[in-house]
């Protein structure tokens, strides 16, 4: 009887460390302070995209940014372990829906498509869209990319943008790239006229090319960043409560600062 008690405890552990892992998909559990097990949470992301993430050759291998930082402040606040995984902007979703990540964060848009397949986080952060183009490209306004070729990374909010000026000055040729250090290239090699990208990320290419400009395009309403789980995941519940503590007491202001206005 004895063994038969002890073997029924061995199944009832089993089973709880089943359901602790599915309600946070692809975690996996480490080994914490004082022995108590912590559950690793997989964050999707796209480290081309500075300042939100991006990777410092100069001084590591680290994926670092905005995004890094917000997601560390709530692995830590939520009791997660942190592990971040780097893919072109177009895999994030299938990623998602395939339970290969917990959750994305990469400056991501919630639009109307992606939330059929995904959920999203409140928004943490809104952006302006720029035209960057070549400075003697005599391109200033929206009206001059009639018959140009516009440059925008694959599976962006900006390829919508793309399609919606095409429709409304017409003749453009949307070229698609996986990042937007390959849009730069194709810009500077003269393979297309601009590219369309976002006004923080687009300021660091801006001060290291002197060879470049741009403007801001006019929109109606707000496009902001949020974060990405699978269809019905608990974590949306559990980030949106840290979100909005970090909105609260400044520490969503702080990394603001940090990340993109330093140099200001």
């Amino acid at each position: 009887m004895k063994k038969n008690n002890k073997l029924l405890s061995i199944a009832l552990s089993c089973v709880l460390s089943v359901g602790l892992l599915a309600g946070c998909g692809t975690g996996s559990t480490n080994q914490g302070s004082g022995g108590a097990e912590k559950v690793t949470l997989v964050m999707g992301t796209s480290a081309d995209y500075p300042p939100y993430e991006f990777i410092d050759t100069a001084v590591s291998d680290e994926i670092i940014g905005f995004d890094v930082d917000i997601a560390n402040y709530i692995a830590e606040k939520l009791g997660f372990e942190l592990k971040i995984q780097d893919m072109d902007f177009g895999g994030l979703i299938p990623a998602l829906t395939n339970n290969r990540v917990d959750f994305v964060l990469a400056g991501m848009t919630p639009t109307p498509e992606r939330l059929e397949n995904v959920d999203f986080s409140d928004i943490y952060y809104v952006a302006e869209q720029m035209i960057v183009t070549k400075s003697d490209s005599g391109i200033t306004t929206l009206a001059d990319l009639q018959g140009k070729k516009v440059g925008v990374q694959l599976g962006s909010i900006q390829v919508g943008l793309a399609n919606d000026i095409s429709e409304e000055v017409g003749g453009v040729e949307i070229v698609e790239r996986n990042k937007i250090t390959d849009l730069i290239q194709e810009l500077k090699a003269n393979r297309i006229d601009v590219a369309i990208i976002e006004d923080k990320v687009a300021k660091g290419h801006l001060n290291a090319n002197a060879d470049l400009s741009a403007f801001v395009i006019e929109e109606e309403g707000e496009a902001g960043s949020a974060i990405a789980f699978p269809k019905g995941s608990e974590l949306r519940d559990q980030f949106n409560e840290v979100l909005r503590e970090m909105i609260e007491n400044g520490e969503m202001d702080k990394l603001v600062l940090k990340w993109f206005y330093s140099e200001e």
